[in-house]
């Protein structure tokens, strides 16, 4: 649905996109993700038509946007301050871009209904804008971009003025809703769960390039850098030291765990010799209570943090030998005790749970 051939744009000397080239499938629910700067919003808006790119090109549907106005592409954009007119009613808000359609006022109307009726917004149509609340309008606003049918619905960050509770609510029906209309979404967000827990794919973006694009379970699993894995969730890095290679297992010492062996599909990038660093997410290693047998490997250490958060404590773990810990999630299930600070334990872990990055 969506192309971009090495699209470089710059203001002035700034180099905003660096050689952006990449495809955004028909019907897909695709996020541009990365830290404030990357070049994420102004990628989104060279899609909306509210930037001029300084060369490549950007294709939707197949079709060279170069010269075609925002108001003549297949698009519409929801922002992230939602763009409610306040002096009108929500019917009014969301029939705004039918007021030069040639269909009839009972067309019209009826079209209403049913984009409200979409966004769960039944019976809404006579309130006051200003009435709403932050959930609402976000929704009418939705309500409004979607009455036009576009080929592709592009998101600014629309969820960031909502509280923690509704902004969950809303990214379930939001990946709902694109279900249901079937159209590509262009999501932007520097949140790091929510576009994992929206998307079909993900590209992450730092200094105007994308480090790296895939579907949200290879991002959190099999990052292709130490870069992406820092930005993607929490991930504990241990420096190591790559000792040996032979066919598709590579051995490292690695600080604190002792010497490994890892498949070489858990790799990026480790030349043997090369300094090196073992990564790895809090829930992939466990900690062993009293009379627990470790299942695969296991290296032992002292806690000397805990933090309580209902279904999950996290532990600092210092393994043996460490001057730094590293932070470990267990699910607090019945029976399985809070550990206190200064205890000594073992942790356990399975060598697929480890990614090497040079």
């Amino acid at each position: 649905m969506i192309a971009f051939r090495d699209v470089q744009k710059y203001y002035g000397d700034y180099h905003a996109l660096r050689g952006i080239s990449a495809e955004i499938r028909a019907g897909e629910f695709f996020s541009l993700l990365g830290p404030s700067g990357c070049g994420k919003t102004t990628l989104l808006r060279t899609i909306a038509g509210f930037e001029d790119i300084s060369s490549g090109a950007v294709l939707i549907d197949g079709k060279d946007m170069a010269n075609v106005p925002a108001n003549k592409r297949p698009t519409n954009m929801v922002f992230q301050s939602y763009a409610i007119f306040p002096h009108l009613t929500v019917a009014q808000n969301v029939g705004f871009g039918l007021r030069r359609d040639p269909r009839s006022k009972a067309e019209k109307d009826k079209l209403v209904e049913e984009s409200l009726e979409m966004v769960g917004l039944t019976g809404y149509g006579a309130r006051a804008a200003h009435a709403l609340s932050g959930g609402q309008r976000q929704r009418v606003a939705l309500a409004r971009a979607l009455i036009l049918k576009p080929k592709v619905l592009l998101l600014d960050e629309p969820l960031s003025a909502l509280d923690r509770k509704i902004r969950e609510q809303m990214q379930v029906e939001l990946i709902k809703l694109q279900r249901e209309v079937g159209i590509t979404f262009v999501l932007v967000t520097h949140d790091q769960e929510e576009a994992l827990v929206m998307s079909d794919r993900i590209a992450v973006m730092f200094e105007g390039e994308i480090a790296q694009l895939a579907d949200p379970e290879t991002l959190y699993r099999r990052p292709n850098s130490r870069r992406v894995a820092d930005f993607i969730g929490v991930m504990n890095f241990l420096p190591a030291k790559v000792t040996g290679e032979s066919g598709d297992t590579i051995t490292a010492e690695v600080a604190g765990l002792g010497t490994l062996d890892v498949a070489t599909s858990q790799v990026s990038m480790a030349p043997a010799g090369d300094n090196a660093a073992v990564g790895f997410r809090p829930e992939t290693l466990t900690i062993l209570y009293e009379g627990q047998q470790a299942t695969d490997r296991e290296a032992p250490g002292t806690i000397d943090e805990v933090v309580y958060y209902g279904d999950m404590t996290y532990y600092d773990v210092r393994l043996d030998g460490m001057e730094k810990p590293v932070r470990i999630s267990m699910r607090n299930v019945f029976g399985r005790p809070v550990l206190d600070v200064g205890t000594r334990t073992r942790v356990s872990w399975s060598p697929g749970a480890l990614v090497l990055f040079r």
